[in-house]
């Protein structure tokens, strides 16, 4: 028994690596091209590039594998099937609940692996990256650039004409600001810099004149050197445990519907392993081969009781959609194989 478990289990293995390979480029490319959607907001490097796509495996991984485990156990039981290699099994005393006990057991691994990725891995994985996303925007609002309309420093619209890149001194400045509905500030400067003080920034404009407008009158003032504060409320991630992470699914409902999906979909490669060796184990001389047929019935059925489970789902009903799925995929694993093998 044990040489037959090793036997399934090899051929489970180059099966599922033929799957999950492929799928695992394609939904790493849509990855990356969302990540360098991310560009037209920030600047990034290759480096950070790879960083940020290294924050979206825990999702592509946790994507890919049902589907690639359940087309898996699907081309195997029907690879050993038509090459009557289950039947030379079924013909040396091994039921077929025996032989299917070993793919039980990956089920089992796999929905465990599932389980930690989906609840450990993407949580992490996604504060870091809008972690990441929150820094780079906070640090493009502090890269003027030179001969760029509709920058803002704040509240403050800004345009710079030239910058002196040797010490960082803009040339030609001109700064405005609607500080309320009928009240306008209008600021230039022959040159300016920009000072970061920790969290804090500000504009230190040398030789200038400054304007306040109204409906009532219009002031002047000429400064020699005027210092203006980003006093723009700067959004800080603050970012969460594991725990209390998911101990918001009592008062958010989204997150709640997240964390069904999450445990329903985690619970697919062991829940699949009947329903799928119902169709795929099958009897050559009789039966056809409708590998793809099995793959895409089971996924759909799956992902359509996940995705229902998100949308309007409780605990309750996930145990009794979960077990639902299991026993109906029993009692079909019953009646068209185990009854005759």
């Amino acid at each position: 028994m044990v040489n037959v478990r090793g036997y399934i289990s090899s051929n489970f293995t180059k099966s599922f690596l033929t799957v999950f390979l492929p799928f695992f480029l394609i939904i790493s490319l849509v990855y990356l091209v969302k990540i360098s959607a991310l560009t037209k907001q920030v600047q990034i490097d290759f480096s950070e590039l790879l960083l940020l796509y290294s924050y979206s495996l825990p999702n592509i991984i946790f994507y890919t594998i049902p589907l690639s485990f359940i087309a898996a156990v699907t081309n195997t039981l029907m690879k050993l099937s038509q090459d009557n290699e289950l039947i030379a099994l079924y013909a040396l005393g091994l039921k077929a609940k025996k032989v299917l006990r070993s793919i039980l057991l990956l089920g089992i691994l796999f929905s465990v692996l599932l389980g930690t990725i989906s609840f450990l891995g993407i949580p992490m994985s996604k504060q870091l990256y809008n972690a990441f996303k929150a820094k780079k925007k906070a640090e493009a609002t502090l890269n003027i650039i030179p001969g760029k309309l509709g920058q803002k420093f704040g509240e403050y619209y800004i345009y710079v004409k030239k910058k002196d890149d040797k010490n960082d001194m803009f040339h030609t400045m001109v700064i405005y600001n609607r500080t309320k509905k009928n009240e306008e500030q209008f600021f230039s400067a022959r040159e300016g810099k920009l000072k970061r003080n920790g969290r804090s920034s500000s504009l230190l404009l040398k030789k200038g004149y400054g304007y306040t407008y109204t409906e009532e009158k219009l002031q002047q003032v000429k400064y020699k050197t005027l210092e203006v504060f980003d006093t723009s409320q700067k959004y800080r991630f603050h970012f969460q445990d594991i725990i209390a992470y998911w101990a918001l699914t009592k008062t958010d409902r989204g997150r709640m519907g997240k964390a069904l999906f999450y445990l329903f979909v985690s619970l697919i490669p062991l829940l699949s392993v009947y329903l799928v060796a119902a169709f795929a184990m099958i009897n050559p001389r009789y039966q056809g081969n409708y590998s793809f047929i099995i793959i895409f019935a089971s996924t759909f059925f799956l992902y359509l009781v996940a995705s229902s489970l998100e949308k309007w789902g409780n605990i309750p009903i996930l145990i009794v959609s979960a077990l639902l799925v299991f026993v109906f995929g029993r009692i079909l694993f019953e009646k068209r194989v185990a009854k005759y093998f």
